[in-house]
């Protein structure tokens, strides 16, 4: 699958990319600027060892992408949404974005539509298909290619096979991803960010997660 990862310089973005394509994906990661964008995959692809990741700006990689994920920050949620609105009609959009407090990142501080995927799919309107995931797995498990994630993906949505794509590249990142139920329900794992920012305070570490039980492992 060719993906498209809008501010995909960033931690998180660029920790999926190196995922994906470390399973057998292409990956175009997408900036505001397309020269930023080409210097990442560059130093992607380097850890990788071969050329799986490709720079472009915003637009251009949500043309190229048959997916499309958004992990820019939520001052920039709107905005870059607006600039490939056109290019992802017809397409998934995982959103990744956490509407974190400037103010106090520790204290959950939602959108008035209830999460800023809500907000996404508002804004897109029904020719999008948008699923929330990816939101409490740290960049620093993303990075390690040669280590599991003890994390699970909470996967948020209103069409089913969506999600049911969105929960293959979970697997293919090496997590067990979840159907949490409606996009509505995008509240609890873009609020657990803050909570689990919390928990990295409090004991000195980065990479705080959580995990789903008593399900068996053949259903997972």
């Amino acid at each position: 699958m060719r993906i498209a990862i809008l501010g995909g310089t960033g931690k998180e973005g660029s920790g999926l990319a190196l995922r994906w394509a470390h399973a057998g994906h292409d990956l175009v990661i997408g900036s505001r600027e397309r020269a930023k964008a080409e210097r990442v995959a560059a130093e992607l692809n380097a850890v990788l060892g071969r050329d799986a990741i490709t720079g472009q700006e915003n637009l251009r990689a949500v043309e190229q992408g048959e997916v499309a994920v958004l992990t820019v920050p939520y001052a920039a949620h709107a905005a870059t949404l607006e600039t490939v609105r056109k290019a992802l009609a017809g397409k998934v959009l995982i959103d990744v974005t956490v509407p974190l407090d400037p103010a106090n990142v520790r204290r959950v501080k939602l959108p008035p539509a209830g999460s800023a995927a809500v907000e996404a799919q508002q804004l897109l309107g029904p020719e999008v298909r948008v699923v929330a995931a990816f939101h409490n797995v740290s960049a620093e498990h993303l990075k390690r290619l040669g280590d599991p994630i003890d994390c699970d993906v909470l996967v948020c949505g209103d069409d089913r096979s969506a999600k049911e794509v969105v929960i293959g590249l979970a697997a293919d990142a090496g997590m067990r991803a979840f159907d949490a139920g409606a996009l509505a329900n995008a509240a609890v794992p873009e609020g657990l960010t803050s909570v689990l920012i919390n928990i990295n305070a409090r004991f000195k570490i980065k990479d705080a997660g959580i995990r789903i039980t008593g399900i068996p492992q053949s259903n997972s």
